[in-house]
């Protein structure tokens, strides 16, 4: 791991195409947001890739052509369906745009309504080719305010699909009370508290929204990176409430949520920088011990003899070559580490942490861990 740190990213622009991944329970807005994509020209012309054209549901206003499996859009945009397996349909792609036959800056992939989206993610990064055209810049979760608590219920894929999201779209919040959509916005940040969750209003949104949500950017701002791989913050507690009558009743989630009790999530801040035998032992242990139950890890990590940190991800064993921060400035060496998990407990999440933690110096024992669900 710690060996591709200053081999497999140079100091020239990344020029890959970024890739977004949309994803969403059925009936959640996922068609209405890919509609907004296709129209829109601010973000220049995008490929979107989807199972069928028929599930798409495409503005057939927005359509100029048809050519084989490609619809051209009047936005210049353009849609496909996959033929095959998704990583052939990505590089059909990029070879048609190589020598001019199609013209497109991004791509944008939707999943299958209740697809657990880590596979898709692991195909963009185990193909042999894919890694060195294309890059992942984000993850998108539809939550349909609605329905989505019940399909959260009845359904761990779709709650896998929040716990691995770095932006959640909360739809439909027009369809429930100012309380009930506040409610579940605390659900969805206990089942990943490092996500963004933005509420577009009739669905609208500003499409710039979508993009750069990865930290693993080599231009990233270290601010966005530190709230990449930070616990966000609730919504502020209601300033009435401390009054009587007036606070919101406390909901036992534990109690209420079978399936979110086995999403787990921990965070740990290391004040001292880490030798990096001790950070790629707790790695490849956790990895190997507990891989196929990690959905993503991620952090920014400073190693001892070397002056700026490296950002990494990974989802269950399969990783992302580390990116380099080096427009790091200021004193601030902590190293920030987010671990998301299914059905791995409180103990389990506690022990792997605690293996980095017995290794800093005597600053230890200033360390904070962050845990969440037993």
């Amino acid at each position: 791991m710690i060996s591709h740190v200053t081999n497999s990213v140079d100091d020239k622009a990344d020029r890959r195409i970024p890739i977004t991944v949309v994803t969403g329970f059925l009936g959640a807005g996922k068609t209405t947001l890919l509609n907004t994509v296709l129209s829109e020209t601010s973000a220049g012309k995008i490929a979107v890739i989807v199972n069928e054209f028929g599930e798409a549901g495409l503005d057939h206003d927005l359509i100029e052509t048809v050519e084989d499996e490609i619809v051209l859009m009047q936005s210049g945009c353009l849609c496909c369906s996959i033929r095959g397996d998704l990583s052939g349909t990505i590089a059909n792609l990029i070879e048609r745009r190589d020598y001019g036959a199609l013209r497109f800056e991004r791509i944008v992939i939707e999943t299958t309504g209740l697809a657990d989206p880590g596979p898709i993610l692991q195909t963009l990064l185990v193909d042999p080719e894919l890694p060195k055209a294309t890059r992942m810049d984000g993850l998108v979760t539809v939550v349909d305010a609605a329905n989505g608590p019940t399909t959260l219920d009845a359904q761990i894929e779709a709650v896998s699909q929040v716990a691995m999201a770095d932006l959640i779209l909360l739809s439909k919040t027009d369809l429930v009370s100012p309380a009930v959509a506040d409610a579940f916005s605390d659900r969805l940040k206990n089942l990943n508290p490092s996500t963004q969750i933005k509420r577009p209003v009739g669905g609208r949104f500003k499409l710039n929204i979508l993009w750069g949500l990865s930290g693993l950017r080599k231009d990233i701002d270290p601010k966005e990176a530190i709230a990449w791989t930070s616990a966000a913050q609730l919504r502020e507690p209601d300033p009435l409430g401390n009054l009587s009558g007036f606070s919101r009743p406390k909901t036992t989630q534990m109690a209420m949520f079978p399936h979110d009790t086995r999403i787990s999530s921990a965070s740990i801040v290391l004040n001292a920088p880490l030798k990096d035998a001790v950070f790629d032992l707790w790695l490849d242990t956790l990895t190997a011990l507990k891989g196929p139950d990690i959905l993503r890890v991620k952090g920014i990590v400073f190693l001892e003899g070397l002056e700026t940190p490296f950002v990494f991800h990974g989802v269950q064993h399969i990783f992302d070559p580390p990116v380099p921060m080096k427009n790091w400035d200021g004193d601030d060496r902590r190293s920030r580490i987010v671990v998301i998990a299914r059905d791995l407990g409180r103990p389990e999440l506690q022990r792997s942490l605690d293996m980095l933690r017995a290794h800093q110096p005597d600053l230890a024992t200033k360390d904070k861990v962050f845990l969440t669900h037993d």
